[in-house]
């Protein structure tokens, strides 16, 4: 198990070094630290895993009633563990790949996308109006009107926002390429009423987003700003097995990229507000100009009358 641990230390300090945030370093270790117990127990050790072995560990994590999502999330874990073993020649191949297409394969073809939760604009409207507790009713907003992902939210620190152009400046991430998301005059509004009210808490922090004892709000901090609102509505189901069933942060960004599409905003400006990284070489070419993604966007986020 020394050696292990020496193998997982290791990984850790390459995805410090790779610039990945603390938080997704957490998630991977907590899963390599469960696999390697796994492994322990059966007398594997990390080098001679192979096909069979990872086929077995997701038959031990089905029969403990692990669902899909968090069996992939393990395997995308394995999967970066095992390039760094082979970039560190401990072994001379991955061999997460071939079992993740096999048997994980529904979520790299994005059935997991389709399934998701959507909000009409008039659902929209009734969550966010629903909402009493301010902050809760500006993280729904923002993730709604932005569609930036949980982590970039939970970095957000009040600094980052321009008032004057309606915009915030996103923290670096990897899975980010344009940093620069804006926001209309109701969220706006939203926005000032929270700050007003972040600053008679007076934290010690500069995070957008506090909790109660005036920190900067977690991961389950936002989660639970959404879907207990949504619950209330009937649009969250925690008891469901039905991914459609329920209503998380990550939906928010679906539904903010269902809207621009049925509002007919161009492609190439969705992919833009949305982060995503460019896909193609003429990508890498297409320069948006920021003035006219901000009027673009202006004219295509739909209002909720927010209350």
């Amino acid at each position: 198990m020394l050696k292990q641990t020496t193998f997982i230390d290791g990984f850790r300090e390459d995805c410090r070094i790779r610039g990945m945030t603390s938080e997704s370093i957490r998630r991977y270790i907590s899963c390599l630290r469960l696999f390697c117990e796994w492994l322990e127990d059966k007398g594997y050790g990390v080098k001679e895993v192979d096909k069979f072995i990872l086929r077995e560990f997701i038959s031990y994590l089905r029969d403990r009633g692990v669902k899909l999502k968090t069996i992939e999330n393990y395997f995308s874990a394995l999967s970066s563990f095992y390039e760094f073993l082979v970039y560190e020649e401990v072994v001379d191949r991955n061999p997460v790949l071939q079992v993740r297409k096999r048997y994980l394969r529904r979520y790299k073809n994005g059935d997991d996308d389709v399934e998701r939760r959507v909000l009409s604009v008039e659902e929209a409207a009734m969550l966010v109006n629903s909402i009493l507790n301010i902050r809760d009713k500006a993280i729904v907003l923002l993730l709604l009107k932005t569609g930036v992902r949980r982590g970039e939210l939970i970095s957000m620190d009040v600094g980052d926002i321009d008032w004057e152009k309606y915009s915030i400046m996103i923290k670096p991430k990897a899975k980010r390429s344009n940093r620069l998301v804006f926001f209309d005059d109701e969220t706006a509004r939203i926005l000032k009423e929270w700050l007003e009210i972040r600053e008679e808490m007076r934290p010690k922090t500069n995070a957008l987003f506090v909790n109660e004892k005036g920190g900067r709000l977690n991961r389950n901090g936002v989660y639970g700003a959404v879907t207990k609102w949504a619950a209330k509505v009937g649009l969250h189901n925690p008891e469901s097995k039905n991914l459609e069933d329920h209503f998380s942060p990550h939906c928010c960004r679906h539904t903010f990229t269902t809207w621009l599409r049925k509002a007919g905003m161009r492609r190439e400006f969705i992919q833009e507000l949305r982060g995503d990284k460019r896909r193609e070489a003429i990508d890498i070419y297409d320069h948006i100009d920021k003035e006219e993604l901000r009027l673009a966007y202006i004219a295509h986020i739909p209002q909720l009358g927010v209350v």
